[in-house]
């Protein structure tokens, strides 16, 4: 392995446990993932290990006496090692016995050969083995050299048996930048998404939001497989024409595509905002479908496709993702991603970037939304840049940047005045709160002299 990885405490066990193993007559290999990822210089912060020649009991006697073992995997042939990011599996064969992807019965095997252990597995790229105490690859598939290709193969005829899969390739060629071979495009076209349950598609949509390198080329793909029919609100951004003097790019999708491609650029590293932004983005022209026309003079007009856009937005979040909190942050962003132009160029005094503020949360973040929407076209980008400058400077200076503005004036201020609570305190409150959003006072000294004006 690379020495970049040596010193860590997590390969430090890893390579202890593969020592343990080979010494109890067994043969320890990395697969999968963090094969690859070693291949490619990338970090790897968990590791699966599939054993040979060797039982789990046998597994297990080996290590108990460093190592907590978990085998709530254990009718699958896998065991996690607890305290460590590593998972212990054995050669398995998988038959198809019912519905979903728990349909299936598992018969293990520690004596099967390497190629018809790797034979289940996804794509030939995730298909290398590796001994990290001979530092030997152990290829039966070819995927070193499809990986130094930019190849994405299916490795055997079991790759149709989980159609999370298709989904798999979505996000491997955004985040690898990797063209689908057509035989594995084709066989991507006659499979179905119908057997997935939500919960299965939020991780694979979140690996191509967040760690995808250029993340149109996995909804290009689901576009070519067909699979975008599985998402109606993305689907139907294909051939919504634009007018071309504003959009030069072509259509809704062209320029989605585009504005995804750039806040790829703009993530912060911090999951939750970034999945936001990304989100914010793929949506943020949801509603044209539906208010797209062409006017008497030929021009194509998309008015109120902002406020549109929440409805279909929020169907597609909640189809893929079961968290409340995402709608709330992404579905103000989709409403106001006009706005930042819009105050600069009205010239909206102080009391508009509060209220925004106060509906969006993350000024900031609906700036960068402005930022990929403007760099997506080409069309007048310095002076369109320019003012989103002047809206975030805005922002910075009343301090509502990266959160909304909150009330100054607190009920215990009230209740020091003497005044109880109840629905006299509440409507005080927020009248106070307005006028503090309204500009007329901006720190506690203010508020407690407005207040003057209310007892």
């Amino acid at each position: 392995m690379n020495n970049d990885y040596s010193d860590t405490i997590l390969e430090e066990a890893l390579m202890d446990i593969c020592r343990r193993i080979g010494a109890a007559g067994g043969l320890a290999l990395m697969v999968g993932g963090s094969v690859r990822d070693l291949l490619l210089n990338i970090p790897c912060k968990d590791y699966d290990l599939e054993c040979y020649d060797i039982k789990p009991e046998a597994i297990i006697d080996c290590l108990k006496d460093k190592y907590g073992i978990d085998c709530v995997g254990a009718s699958f042939g896998v065991m996690k090692v607890k305290h460590y990011d590593i998972d212990i599996a054995l050669p398995r064969t998988e038959n198809k016995t019912g519905y979903g992807h728990r349909g299936f019965m598992v018969d293990l095997d520690p004596e099967m050969s390497f190629k018809d252990a790797a034979s289940r597995r996804d794509f030939t790229i995730n298909a290398i083995m590796y001994d990290p105490l001979e530092h030997e690859f152990i290829d039966p598939w070819d995927g070193m050299r499809d990986l130094d290709k930019g190849i994405l193969r299916h490795v055997s005829e079991h790759f149709v048996e989980d159609p999370l899969r298709v989904l798999r390739a979505m996000q491997f060629t955004a985040r690898f930048k990797m063209k689908v071979v057509p035989e594995t495009l084709q066989i991507c076209s006659e499979m179905t998404q119908d057997e997935l349950p939500p919960e299965r598609l939020a991780g694979e949509w979140e690996k191509l939001l967040l760690k995808g390198q250029v993340p149109s080329l996995g909804l290009k793909f689901l576009r070519n497989c067909g699979w975008a029919r599985y998402y109606p609100e993305l689907n139907a951004l294909i051939d919504c024409h634009q007018t071309p003097v504003w959009h030069p790019e072509g259509d809704v999708w062209n320029h989605t595509m585009l504005c995804l491609d750039e806040a790829a650029k703009l993530r912060s590293g911090n999951e939750d905002d970034d999945l936001v932004l990304m989100l914010a983005v793929l949506c943020h022209d949801f509603g044209k479908p539906s208010t797209t026309f062409t006017r008497e003079d030929g021009k194509i007009v998309s008015p109120g496709h902002d406020m549109a856009g929440i409805k279909p937005a929020l169907s597609f979040i909640s189809h893929i993702w079961g968290r409340k909190d995402l709608p709330e942050r992404v579905l103000p962003l989709v409403e106001h991603h006009m706005k930042p132009a819009q105050l600069v160029q009205g010239n909206a005094g102080e009391r508009a970037y509060r209220r925004l503020a106060l509906e969006v949360q993350r000024m900031d973040l609906l700036a960068k939304v402005a930022r990929c929407d403007i760099l997506s076209t080409g069309v007048d980008v310095e002076n369109r840049l320019h003012d989103l400058d002047t809206f975030l400077q805005k922002a910075q200076s009343l301090n509502v940047e990266n959160s909304a503005p909150k009330p100054i004036l607190q009920g215990r201020h009230l209740i020091a005045r003497g005044i109880k609570p109840g629905p006299q305190m509440g409507a005080m409150l927020k009248r106070a709160f307005e006028a503090q959003l309204d500009g007329e006072f901006h720190d506690l000294d203010g508020a407690l002299k407005y207040l003057d004006t209310l007892v």
